[in-house]
C-alpha cells in the first residue's frame, strides 16, 4: 500500500510541476509579444506588496483606498487587452488534471485539515483493485454505446416478453442514467444486472463507472470470487491489505461482477450478506451497488442464503439483459 501510494504521489508530483511549468511558459511567451501585459502584472504585484504593508502598518484609509483603486484599474485595463487578443482570463493558469486538489491528491478541509482528494483514492482503488476489470474506461462509455448491436425483433415464446432485445437495452440504459443523475438520493435503489453472458451486463457497468468518476465519486470494480477470497484471506492473516474490507463496505459505488461464479460455502454467504447489508445501511455516506451475474432470480434464490436474496429484491431495481450475444455482432461489424 505505501510503495503504491508513493509511486501514485510522484507521479502527482509530476503532473503538478509539469503543468505548472507550461503556465509559466504561455505567461512568459505572451509577454514577449506583448510586453504591456508584463508591466501590468509587474505593477500589480508591487501594489498587492504596498496594500500588504499599508495594511500591517495601519497606514491612513485615503491610502488603501487609492491603492485598491489602482490595483482594479489595472485589472480592468488588462481584461481588456485578454478580450481584444481574444485571451482567456484562465489562460496563465495551470492546467491542472484534478481542478479539486491542483493536483496534489490532498484537500485543505474548512476546519484546515488535509485529507485525501477523491481523484488519488479512484487512483489507489485503480492499481490495488480494478486494473484487471476496469481497464477499458475510454472505450466502454455511453458514446460508444449502441443499440444496433440489439436485435429489433419481438420473440415472446424465446425471451417471455412483449419487448425487443433492442427496446429493452435502451430502457436499461435509461435506467442507468437515471441510477447516475440520482446517485446521491438516498431512495435510488442499486443494480443487478442480470441474464447470460455477451449481452452487455459489463459494458453498462463500464459506463455508469465512467460516469461517476468523473463526478468525484469513487468506484471499486471487483469479480465475486476475486472480492469473496480476498476478503477471507484478509480474515485468516494471509492477506495484508488492511483497507480491502473497509474500502468494499465504504467505496461510494461497488460494482460486484460475475457473482454466482464463486465457490459456495457458508463462509462467503456470511461475508456476502454482510457487504450487501452494511452497504444499505451506512449512515455516514451514500454508497451505492451494481451487482452482475447470469444467474436468473430463480437461480438466485436456489443457490443463496434467503436473506441475500431478500435484500437484494427489496432494495434493487432488477435489469434482465435478453438477445443474442452481442460479441459475436461486433465481431462481425470489425
Amino acid at each position: 500500500m505505501n510503495s503504491i501510494l508513493k509511486n501514485i504521489l510522484n507521479q502527482y508530483s509530476k503532473k503538478k510541476s509539469e503543468a505548472e511549468f507550461d503556465a509559466e511558459l504561455r505567461k512568459q511567451e505572451l509577454y514577449k509579444k506583448h510586453p504591456e501585459l508584463q508591466e501590468i502584472d509587474n505593477s500589480l504585484t508591487t501594489l498587492a506588496i504596498s496594500t500588504a504593508k499599508s495594511l500591517i502598518n495601519n497606514n491612513d484609509k485615503n491610502l488603501l483606498i487609492k491603492l485598491n483603486k489602482d490595483i482594479e484599474n489595472l485589472r480592468i485595463k488588462k481584461q481588456k487587452i485578454l478580450k481584444s487578443l481574444n485571451i482567456p482570463d484562465n489562460y496563465f493558469l495551470p492546467k491542472y488534471e484534478c481542478q479539486i486538489c491542483k493536483d496534489s491528491g490532498y484537500i485543505t478541509n474548512p476546519d484546515y485539515s488535509t485529507s485525501m482528494c477523491s481523484c488519488l483514492k479512484q487512483k489507489l482503488y485503480d492499481e490495488q483493485y480494478n486494473k484487471s476489470n476496469m481497464s477499458n474506461l475510454d472505450v466502454q462509455n455511453f458514446n460508444t454505446f449502441s443499440d444496433l448491436l440489439y436485435s429489433d425483433k419481438l420473440d415472446e415464446n424465446k425471451y417471455h416478453t412483449n419487448i425487443s432485445p433492442r427496446e429493452n437495452i435502451n430502457l436499461i440504459k435509461n435506467i442507468c442514467i437515471d441510477f447516475i443523475k440520482n446517485f446521491d438520493d438516498k431512495n435510488t435503489k442499486n443494480l443487478l444486472f442480470t441474464g447470460n453472458t455477451g449481452l452487455g451486463k459489463t459494458f453498462l457497468s463500464s459506463c455508469i463507472a465512467n460516469e461517476l468518476i468523473k463526478l468525484g465519486k469513487n468506484v471499486l470494480y471487483q469479480t465475486a470470487p476475486v472480492m469473496l477470497d480476498s476478503i477471507i484471506d484478509y480474515r485468516f492473516g494471509k492477506n495484508k491489505d488492511s483497507n480491502i474490507l473497509e474500502s468494499i463496505l465504504t467505496v461510494d459505488l461497488l460494482i460486484i461482477d460475475d457473482l454466482g461464479t464463486e465457490c459456495i460455502n457458508n463462509m462467503k454467504f456470511t461475508e456476502l450478506f454482510n457487504i450487501i447489508n452494511t452497504r444499505l445501511l451506512n449512515q455516514n455516506k451514500i454508497t451505492k451497488t451494481i451487482i452482475s451475474t447470469n444467474l436468473s432470480l430463480k437461480n438466485l434464490y436456489s443457490t443463496y442464503d434467503e436473506r441475500i436474496v431478500s435484500r437484494i429484491v427489496g432494495n434493487y431495481d432488477i435489469c434482465y439483459f435478453f438477445g443474442d450475444d452481442i460479441r459475436f455482432k461486433k465481431r462481425n461489424i470489425s
